[in-house]
């Protein structure tokens, strides 16, 4: 499958990031660049009752510097990232749109666990605290499409608008959707993401029930990898066709060439290599792109003992021989899995390589496993030449979503 004929080209032109490695797009990028890990010490409320008691947070964001007390009452933590990384992105886009244009503007923002600030709170005010009551607008801080929604009213966008939830897809999938509207005419422009702040106790608690968390740092691809560390954050960003892009004169990021999705359709929480590499294929089939146009593969890569073996052997399926010309990284080994959010904050260290040709690391890597034999960038940047790459995300329920992106 290759994009249809007569169809837009789409590209990137407004960027928007919060993370545990900065508050805005250019410190995220200045992070991954240095090989900083911002996984560390939580801080949160019945931290001594978890096992593990490390994550990604973005401790310099506070709600209340950004947001007056009626907006909070309204956003959930998640909410809060995502409308600050929407607002830089719509900033550094500067888009223009006319009242007519707005009409056919969307919103396409991908969570995996909305509200987990506000259940934990809501729960603990009936069960522990003995309230009658939780506030008035718990549901609509709950609200999986609360982010989209919010983001549309602050930008006056007003066509299709929805939220996308596939577990650690999610980002990926919401992007996707953007991309296939934008390309299609379905939408003139769309702002696009994903958004999660999932560091609360009862979260992290769930987490640990499924036996995959670190207790220390993450290690994607290294040998003796002891799993994943939760992380939270937004990456928004504004997609528009080429045409319009540039007879505005705008910046362009970087170009979606396509985008593949498959199901293994196999276990709730095993992955695939088959499932994975149809996704893969797919995405570069859409993109009219050949295996070896591939230079920059940025992993899903969680630091669990079978997620990392099953995409180097999907990898590999793909790619052949040339797999081992590669760069590949985990940027999770830095902001950490931010569940729904993960795809966007990756996406944004895609957009990094492909514009100034340089290749984040897979940091804390300690040992080659021979069950992940691909170059994944250990521990230090490397400067190389990025005209293509893809983002990987696969999440648990066997859904797999692809990016494919070209230099702009």
């Amino acid at each position: 499958m290759s994009a249809p004929s007569g169809a837009r080209r789409v590209v990137v032109t407004g960027m928007g990031v919060v993370s545990a490695l900065g508050l805005d797009a250019p410190a995220h990028w200045a992070a991954l660049k240095a090989g900083v890990c911002g996984i560390g010490p939580l801080e949160l409320r019945d931290l001594d009752r978890l096992s593990a008691k490390v994550g990604a947070q973005a401790k310099g964001f506070v709600g209340e510097d950004r947001f007056d007390r009626s907006q909070l009452a309204l956003y959930d933590r998640h909410t809060q990232f995502a409308l600050t990384a929407a607002a830089e992105a719509w900033a550094q886009a500067d888009p223009g749109l006319s009242e007519e244009e707005a009409l056919r503007a969307a919103v396409v923002i991908g969570t995996a666990l909305p509200g987990m600030q506000t259940f934990d709170d809501s729960y603990r005010a009936v069960f522990e605290e003995g309230r009658s009551r939780v506030h008035p607008f718990v549901v609509p801080r709950l609200m999986v499409s609360a982010p989209a929604s919010h983001i549309s009213m602050a930008h006056g966008l007003k066509g299709p608008t929805f939220s996308v939830s596939t577990a650690c897809a999610s980002a990926n999938h919401a992007i996707g959707q953007a991309f296939h509207l934008v390309r299609s005419g379905a939408a003139e422009l769309a702002v696009a993401g994903g958004a999660e702040a999932p560091l609360t106790f009862g979260a992290m608690k769930a987490w640990e029930g499924l036996r995959v968390m670190t207790r220390d740092v993450c290690r994607p691809f290294s040998k003796g990898r002891a799993g994943m560390a939760i992380g939270e954050g937004a990456g928004v960003f504004v997609l528009e066709s080429r045409d319009r892009a540039e007879a505005r004169g705008a910046t362009i990021l970087a170009e979606i060439a396509g985008f593949g999705m498959s199901a293994d359709a196999g276990d709730i929480v095993q992955p695939s290599a088959d499932g994975a590499a149809r996704a893969i294929r797919a995405a570069l089939a859409d993109g009219g792109l050949a295996p070896e146009e591939i230079v920059y593969v940025n992993a899903h890569g969680t630091g669990t003992a079978a997620n990392d073996r099953t995409e180097t052997a999907a990898l590999r399926a793909v790619f052949g021989g040339q797999a081992d010309a590669l760069s590949v990284s985990s940027t999770k080994s830095m902001h950490g899995h931010a569940l729904g959010a993960a795809g966007a904050l990756e996406f944004a260290a895609v957009l990094g390589a492909l514009g100034e040709g340089v290749i984040p690391p897979t940091v804390n890597y300690e040992a080659p496993d021979p069950e992940c034999d691909l170059d994944v960038t250990p521990n230090a940047a490397r400067t190389r030449e990025v005209p293509a790459a893809i983002s990987n995300a696969f999440a648990f329920g066997g859904l797999n979503a692809v990016l494919a992106l070209r230099r702009g």
